[in-house]
């Protein structure tokens, strides 16, 4: 186990999780991956259908969908058709608040004006590269499970991400991954009865990188208590 495994809790597991877009090449070893994703997979999940499935790439496959989807975006290829909504369309208040400050932090983080949509795009195709990261979590759900499952597998993922941070490792979820699904089953061959709902990079973060963490509403917003 890592020197982080013994000295995290989970409070601060918690609390230090981000979505790191910054990675370094040192590889992540297999052993730590088997050891998160086989405490991941006590997840709760109703009725216990532990209805995620998760591919794991690194090395070659995981260089070859870089390679395939960076072509993809350099020639301007279309997304594929989306097989679920990533928002509404019409996001309320303050979700749409929430939405617009994040950017502004992330894109300005980088240097990039909220009016300059060629540097937002360009920004946004390190995506295809994991953000350097040297492995890539893939997960998918089966298309005849309904939203209770899919809220399952979002318990998985952030029970993923909490025990990565205890091993010393970072990650970034992209649902971003779900426009290019056709190249990403070409590496990975899944059954066609699965949605990619999104990947995941993993690797350590370049602590040299910008960015700009973004915050969280404060409790009232979003708990109500409720005492005699």
């Amino acid at each position: 186990m890592t020197d982080a495994t013994a000295t995290m809790d989970v409070y601060e597991a918690v609390t230090s999780r981000r979505a790191v877009r910054r990675f370094t090449d040192r590889e992540v070893p297999r052993e730590v991956l088997e050891r998160v994703l086989s405490a991941a997979a006590w997840s709760p999940s109703g009725s216990n259908l532990q209805p995620w499935h998760a591919y794991v790439l690194t090395g070659e496959p995981l260089a070859e969908l870089k390679k395939l989807t960076g072509e993809r975006a350099a020639d301007g290829d279309p997304w594929d058709e989306p097989e679920f909504q990533m928002y509404p369309p019409d996001l309320k208040s303050p979700y749409r608040e929430r939405r617009s400050d994040f950017g502004e932090k992330r894109y300005g983080a980088l240097g990039i004006s909220r009016e300059d949509w060629d540097a937002r795009r360009r920004a946004a195709t390190d995506n295809w590269e994991c953000f350097g990261a040297p492995a890539a979590l893939f997960c998918y759900i089966d298309r005849d499970m309904g939203p209770p499952q899919w809220s399952d597998v979002g318990m998985y993922l952030q029970t993923v991400m909490l025990l990565l941070r205890a091993e010393g490792l970072h990650s970034c979820a992209q649902m971003a991954w779900s426009v290019y699904r056709r190249t990403v089953a070409e590496v990975l061959s899944p059954p066609s009865g699965l949605i990619l709902y999104c990947g995941m990079s993993i690797g350590y973060e370049d602590v040299t990188a910008a960015y700009a963490r973004t915050g969280r509403a404060p409790l009232h917003e979003t708990v109500t208590f409720l005492e005699s």
